[in-house]
């Protein structure tokens, strides 16, 4: 059965494979403990939930204006205005499918064939995906552990080119959680400014830091013009399934976007709409009770997997993802099982350890696999367990 070349061009999510592995081996009865799930596990604070339910009650089923309610783009606005100090009108706001949909709004309306997108490896496994979709090739520029991953302008230089017309940041960063400093972000903006480029500012695990700062790029002088906002609610307030998204920009290019998703899904799940309203209009403190376990699953994990010989791992400052290096076990062996790479032992800790991790090589970063914290830490004690009984069977 023929395709279209983009189809046959995609790469599939290796977040979803190693979950749908998962799933699979569940089903018959398998014993998984997973760390790869990509969001949180604690349930959608009652608040949401019933105000989801009242709009139900009141009948508000229909369809939306394309682009969000007026009233949930003023609670956006309103939002980023408190808490990233940056002033938008509603009418620079287009609110979507979820983030992953928000990004791709941007990728179809900004960039095509002949252009080129700049990615920090390692970097979030549907970029390239999506940057090809739009027809443009993604240019990766690798930002190093030795350095916490952090960037400079002669390392940002490297990608750019005359056909460079744009710049993705994820900051703090899925999947290194990893929150770029001051001098990082500066980078980026000193390297838009002279070339002209547009930059993507996926802040999606914003409210997901721990003891650093958050620095909105739009905040920073000079970028706000050219800089593309994305924020979603499915990691802070554990909506995932809600599926909301949103972005902040220029009114001309919020006012495209809105055009091109008015053809192509019109306007995002009305009561999703209406129970983030609810979200974004009151304090979340449950957030502070949510940070405190993460931290405390953090730093679990992240200590014990540094007493894994061959493992080492980075201290990530947000997000729930840690991203231990695991380069020292290439080469190491159990029975006819070789680990050469980063995919063997994934299989390898699927097969003997049943646990899952996703692959680093699905970031851009081969030496590396990427664990989840967001979840229990019982959960966490007994996988990393078996993630180290399986590590000392290797010789």
């Amino acid at each position: 059965m023929r395709f279209a070349n983009r189809i046959n061009a995609l790469q599939p999510s290796a977040t979803m494979a190693v979950m749908e592995a998962a799933a699979q081996l569940r089903a018959q009865g398998v014993d998984i403990i997973s760390f790869g799930a990509g969001e949180p596990d604690f349930d959608t604070p009652e608040h949401i939930v019933a105000s989801a339910k009242t709009a139900l009650d009141e009948g508000k089923t229909r369809y939306t204006p394309a682009s969000g309610t007026a009233t949930l783009k003023q609670a956006i606005a309103n939002k980023l205005k408190k808490d990233n100090g940056l002033d938008y009108q509603a009418n620079q706001i287009v609110v979507s499918n979820g983030g992953k949909h928000s990004l791709f709004n941007i990728m179809m309306t900004l960039f095509e064939e002949g252009d080129e997108v700049i990615l920090l490896a390692p970097y979030w496994v549907t970029y390239p995906e999506q940057v090809k979709l739009s027809g443009a090739t993604p240019v990766i520029v690798e930002t190093k552990e030795a350095d916490a991953f952090q960037l400079t302008r002669d390392q940002l230089l490297t990608g750019v080119t005359e056909n460079t017309k744009g710049i993705i940041v994820n900051t703090p960063s899925n999947p290194s959680g990893a929150v770029l400093n001051r001098e990082s972000l500066q980078a980026v903006v000193d390297v838009a400014k002279a070339h002209d480029l547009w930059i993507i500012s996926d802040e999606c695990y914003e409210l997901l830091v721990y003891g650093g700062e958050h620095i909105s790029l739009a905040s920073m002088e000079g970028a706000y013009a050219k800089t593309v906002t994305v924020q979603t609610m499915s990691k802070p307030f554990a909506m995932t399934g809600w599926r909301i998204g949103y972005t902040a920009s220029a009114p001309e290019l919020a006012k495209a976007m809105g055009k091109f998703q008015g053809q192509a899904t019109s306007n995002p799940n009305s009561i999703a709409q209406y129970a983030s309203e609810t979200a974004l209009n009151e304090e979340p403190v449950f957030l502070t009770g949510w940070r405190k376990e993460f931290v405390e699953r953090r730093d679990y994990m992240i200590k014990t997997l540094n007493e894994i010989p061959g493992v080492s791992c980075l201290m990530p400052e947000g997000a729930f993802y840690a991203f231990p290096k695991i380069s020292g076990l290439f080469g190491k062996k159990a029975g006819d099982v070789v680990i050469n790479n980063d995919m063997d032992l994934t299989k390898y800790l699927l097969d003997a350890a049943h646990i899952t991790v996703v692959p680093g090589s699905a970031f851009g970063a081969g030496e590396h696999v990427r664990l989840s914290y967001a979840t229990s830490l019982d959960a966490i004690k007994t996988g990393l367990d078996r993630f180290a009984q399986a590590v000392n069977k290797l010789n």
